[in-house]
């Protein structure tokens, strides 16, 4: 499943679904920057994210990173358990789901 990037206008959230991996790394990239791009915080919703290799987690990293460079808050509102695997794999929990219950 190609990936799909989502605003929830009722929460403000960005939604990513379908595949976070090196196939989709570009359009995940110009998504997710373009849909965080001047938000007061940053709430990203990963639970209906379907594969994540460590492309995605590239692009998961810029986006906090380029937030945390403006003062933006980010973190992540949902994960699915492929998403909780990569971030166990490389002890990145903490960092985006403090608090998060996850898929």
């Amino acid at each position: 499943m190609p990936v799909r990037i989502g605003k929830d206008a009722e929460n403000g959230s960005i939604s990513v679904e379908g595949e976070m991996n090196i196939y989709f790394a570009n359009e995940l990239k110009e998504g997710i920057m373009k849909a965080v791009e001047g938000k007061d915080s940053v709430c990203l919703d990963l639970s209906r994210v379907t594969e994540m290799d460590s492309s995605g987690l590239q692009v998961l990293l810029l986006a906090w990173r380029e937030a945390d460079r403006n003062g933006v808050p980010f973190r992540l509102t949902g994960a699915s358990a492929q998403v909780d695997d990569v971030l166990r794999l490389f002890d990145l929990k903490r960092l985006f789901c403090e608090g998060m219950e996850t898929a």
